[in-house]
């Protein structure tokens, strides 16, 4: 081997995840504050608050479903991807807030804990953390797409989108710009290319229906395996 030849080191983790990173989109997620006869705020959902729905509100109590995004959010922040520092979080509610969740968040594990949490985020606008002055959810302003990187690959999830083995599809995913996934975070219907011009392929990850959480382990899984994150 000539002198001026260099030997090709194996890539570091940092290396081979460097300008990789997932910001993901939870849409139309069902957070909604209530007041009760009581005078208190309260999460609004279909189990505890059926009393309080009536026709002329035009919801429909199997919409009002804050814990599928709940599950979500434990589904991305508990994530190796998430712990690896290459996954951001936004949330976008079915009454248009837009919410940043910073990676460093620890979300409730109970339902009620969580539904606390969001009443408290929805009413001040910021959650910050108890021993430092770091802010761990706050409202910002839409539309989303003032917050994507630049240059980023955005995929929507849907039941009707194209069908890959979520392997496949982290495989051919570009290694030099962010990936943007669009998953959904409602009870009911889906999401479209209409709705989203700004999304280049619908895809789905499974041939059976999953739920939010179930379709974000899959394609999560996939790509911490293809990039090397355990």
């Amino acid at each position: 081997m000539k002198d001026d030849e260099h030997v090709q080191l194996p890539k570091t983790l940092e290396e081979k995840c460097e300008g990789r990173r997932v910001v993901v989109v939870l849409w139309r997620a069902s957070l909604e504050t209530v007041k009760t006869r009581r005078g208190e705020f309260q999460l609004l959902n279909c189990d505890d608050h059926k009393s309080l729905i009536t026709k002329k509100s035009g919801k429909d109590p199997a919409d009002l479903r804050p814990d599928i995004v709940h599950q979500e959010l434990l589904a991305l922040l508990d994530s190796p991807l998430n712990k690896a520092g290459r996954l951001q979080v936004y949330v976008h509610t079915g009454k248009g807030v837009l919410v940043e969740v910073s990676p460093q968040t620890r979300i409730p594990r109970t339902f009620k804990r969580f539904s606390g949490l969001m009443v408290q985020l929805l009413h001040k606008l910021k959650i910050r953390a108890a021993n430092s002055n770091a802010t761990l959810l706050r409202v910002v302003k839409n539309p989303v797409t003032r917050h994507l990187p630049a240059g980023a690959r955005i995929y929507g999830m849907s039941v009707v989108g194209t069908l890959y083995n979520p392997r496949l599809f982290a495989a051919q995913l570009p290694e030099d710009v962010p990936i943007v996934l669009y998953v959904g975070a409602m009870a009911q219907g889906h999401l479209t290319i209409a709705d989203h011009p700004e999304v280049e392929e619908m895809i789905s990850v499974s041939e059976y229906p999953l739920s939010g959480a179930a379709a974000i382990a899959r394609v999560l899984g996939a790509i911490e395996s293809e990039w090397g994150i355990v």
